[in-house]
């Protein structure tokens, strides 16, 4: 969704869910700052690079890097939830930005949700497949 904020800068808006992580993203004219939960990337994601190149990934697809900065809010989930959900809320934003992105975005797989979640407790189990101790007497 294409909005305006108060300076009248043009924002676009995407949402990214992983696991049970869902990210709002907000893309804004900037110098490629990145702000989660309303501090800086690097401290949220705590400096790891696989989560920073995660989370990037989509404006490096596009060469976009250093002209946006990003405004996240993020909730659920861990880490890596959070890094997988950003990247998708940047890639549906970066769509809102510009129709010809999704097919670049849409081959690297940036525009997917990723399906896999916890998979329930089952009765008599300790935990979804583990078992209790056989003991044969």
């Amino acid at each position: 969704m294409q909005a305006t904020d108060t300076t009248d800068r043009v924002v676009y808006w995407g949402t990214g869910r992983r696991k049970s992580a869902i990210a709002r993203v907000r893309l804004v004219p900037g110098n490629g700052q990145i702000t989660i939960n309303g501090r800086p990337g690097e401290v949220h994601l705590q400096s790891n690079p696989s989560y920073l190149s995660t989370v990037k990934a989509p404006l490096e697809t596009l060469g976009l890097e250093s002209e946006y900065d990003l405004l996240v809010n993020v909730r659920g989930g861990g880490l890596t939830g959070h890094a997988d959900a950003i990247k998708m809320g940047v890639a549906r934003a970066l769509c809102e930005l510009d129709p010809d992105n999704r097919k670049p975005l849409k081959v690297e797989g940036y525009l997917t949700r990723d399906p896999r979640c916890k998979e329930r407790k089952k009765y008599g189990l300790k935990k979804a497949r583990k078992a209790p101790q056989f003991s044969k007497r």
